[in-house]
């Protein structure tokens, strides 16, 4: 059986065992996502017709008083029955536009480089190119266990044919110290999904070409690669400042890029940012948290654009941060790197 699901007038097919935001997703009908794990609430809709399975909604995202109003998490929930839905969570208006459609991909590693302490740089060939938006994620299925990952692409839209994913050692990590560390080769395959996710850059017409400031913590910074590339290559002049904050000099990565981009680009400003130790002599780090850099950095931020990837603690801190500089709350984006048992 199949049911149907609408919403902005959009209808997809969607089957029972189905996520309502995987059907409208891989329909090529846009519904706003994030985490697309339960955790953050984006995905949020009101059933305005029909009945869901809640499956494993938490309660901590989605409240029972919120079930009992008829909203669902459209990441978690089935379709029992044809039904109409409306977004009720960050981004509800952009809801029912179409999108690049959601597919499975069958990758092939390419090419795997350490680049900083506990960091590698993971590109997957793709067959088929795939079209997406800058800053989005592609999601890895771990061989064999059941599990599914997430990372951030650091491509920009028209390197197309091949996905490159910052990866970071986590201890015990089902994706890293049991896989990606330890065995993945090249040559081997790999089943991924993609793109997902809302932290994008606007459509080039409806780009406002503001200055952008970008705050990455770690393995943060793959996202704002492809978006800070893009921006610049709208408009060459554009003012962006980019911060990426790392415990130590060891875990700084992509320094000569950045290099190359301040050179090219008088309006680029990248900040390398320690938290735990002091600089190594003869370079310009800052130490520090990037937040409170950017705070003493910029006497107001009003009509800027913030971006902010990482460990939510920054991400909540850089939202502070950014609204005290008198940031617009619709200009700040945020894509949270949330650990996988949460």
């Amino acid at each position: 059986m199949v049911f149907t699901a609408t919403v902005g007038g959009k209808q997809v097919p969607c089957h029972p065992d189905q996520a309502i935001l995987d059907a409208f997703l891989r329909g090529g009908v846009w519904m706003p996502n994030s985490c697309n794990q339960g955790t953050c609430g984006t995905c949020k809709v009101r059933v305005l017709r029909g009945e869901v399975d809640h499956r494993d909604s938490p309660a901590d995202t989605l409240a029972p008083d919120e079930r009992a109003a008829g909203l669902a998490l459209a990441c978690q929930a089935r379709l029992r029955s044809d039904a109409v839905v409306e977004p009720s969570g960050p981004g509800a208006g952009t809801a029912g536009r179409d999108t690049h459609p959601l597919r499975d991909l069958d990758t092939t590693v390419v090419d795997i480089e350490d680049i900083a302490r506990d960091t590698r740089r993971v590109r997957l060939g793709l067959t088929d190119p795939l079209a997406f938006h800058p800053g989005q994620y592609v999601e890895l299925a771990v061989p064999g266990s059941g599990v599914r990952r997430q990372y951030s692409l650091a491509n920009t839209a028209d390197e197309d044919k091949v996905l490159e994913l910052h990866v970071r050692l986590v201890e015990g990590g089902a994706a890293t110290e049991r896989w990606i560390f330890d065995g993945l080769a090249v040559g081997d395959r790999v089943r991924a999904a993609g793109p997902l996710g809302d932290f994008f850059l606007a459509p080039a017409d409806e780009d406002g070409g503001e200055p952008m400031v970008m705050i990455g913590g770690g393995t943060g910074l793959a996202p704002l690669i492809a978006l800070a590339r893009t921006a610049l290559t709208r408009d060459p002049g554009r003012q962006i400042l980019l911060y990426h904050g790392v415990r130590g000099a060891a875990d700084l990565y992509d320094l000569d890029l950045m290099a190359r981009l301040g050179e090219t680009h008088p309006g680029f400003t990248f900040v390398p940012v320690l938290s735990h130790e002091d600089p190594p002599p003869g370079t310009a780090h800052r130490t520090g948290l990037p937040t409170d850099l950017f705070v003493d950095d910029v006497a107001s931020a009003r009509g800027w654009s913030g971006w902010l990837c990482g460990p939510p603690p920054m991400v909540e801190a850089g939202v502070k941060a950014f609204k005290r500089r008198r940031m617009a709350p619709r200009l700040i984006h945020r894509e949270k790197f949330t650990p996988a048992d949460a």
